[in-house]
């Protein structure tokens, strides 16, 4: 093997440590029984994953994050793969402008998206309620499954599909048996991307929320603002997990690289 590419892998291992180490000191830490937040830690054990378990406020939090993520997820899917689908299989004039319109809220900055839906949200009566936040946060969400999706779909030949037009299938049934199979890993990245954004958004939600409806990531900004226990670090680590699951489940499912259309 040459220098060169020892080099290269030393180098590669070295800024994995260098991004993972946050990780890994995050992780140490929730382990630890200190009141405190210290590195490294004087004594050991469960007591803040406890803690978190008999907090309400994070679960109920959590609970509001995870019916508004899912409701996010199911309103992507039903309104993005269509919109990506007409997109790139469709002719008609403006499909670039429409696309460009759709993935628009990527690129302006968070506060400025948020404080815009705010004043709009005020007037509609809809901050720190459930379909405020879930409006929200699929502006930001379905550009992501409009461009996932967009992308899977553009890498699939015509072929499968053109043959079952050949041989009688109507346009409906070539949809439904042959290109929505094909399309399948990539509208399972962009749900699972979609779940996440929705459900680890904290800008958006810091405008949106109020005293009658809180998220869990607007709960951990407050609560770090007041309190230094590890409390938060058992916490992080248990979305952490969760989160890893969620990409191994796609993993074993259709594979990352297919769910983002490579």
């Amino acid at each position: 093997m040459r220098v060169s590419t020892l080099l290269f892998r030393a180098l590669v291992v070295v800024l994995y440590c260098f991004l993972l180490s946050p990780l890994l000191i995050t992780i140490v830490i929730s382990f630890s029984a200190d009141p405190f937040l210290s590195f490294p830690p004087s004594a050991w054990g469960f007591r803040w994953y406890g803690e978190v378990v008999r907090n309400a406020t994070f679960g109920t939090a959590a609970q509001a994050s995870l019916m508004i993520a899912l409701s996010v997820t199911a309103i992507g899917l039903s309104a993005g793969v269509p919109a990506a689908y007409a997109i790139v299989r469709g002719n008609f004039p403006g499909r670039d402008a429409i696309l460009a319109l759709l993935t628009a809220p990527l690129l302006l900055p968070a506060i400025v998206l948020g404080l815009a839906i705010l004043l709009v949200f005020v007037r509609a009566g809809l901050v720190a309620t459930y379909q405020g936040l879930i409006l929200a946060h699929l502006c930001v969400a379905l550009p992501y499954v409009v461009r996932i999706t967009a992308v899977a779909l553009s890498t699939l030949k015509r072929d499968a599909e053109e043959a079952a037009l050949t041989l009688g299938a109507t346009p409906w049934r070539t949809f439904r048996y042959v290109t929505l199979p094909l399309m399948l890993p990539g509208i399972t990245g962009a749900g699972a991307l979609c779940f996440l954004v929705s459900f680890d958004e904290v800008v958006l939600s810091l405008f949106l929320t109020g005293p009658r409806l809180s998220t869990l990531p607007v709960e951990i900004f407050r609560y770090v603002e007041f309190r230094t226990d590890p409390q938060i670090a058992a916490l992080s680590v248990v979305l952490i997990v969760i989160t890893v699951c969620l990409v191994v489940l796609v993993e074993r499912s259709v594979g990352v690289m297919r769910a983002v259309g490579k």
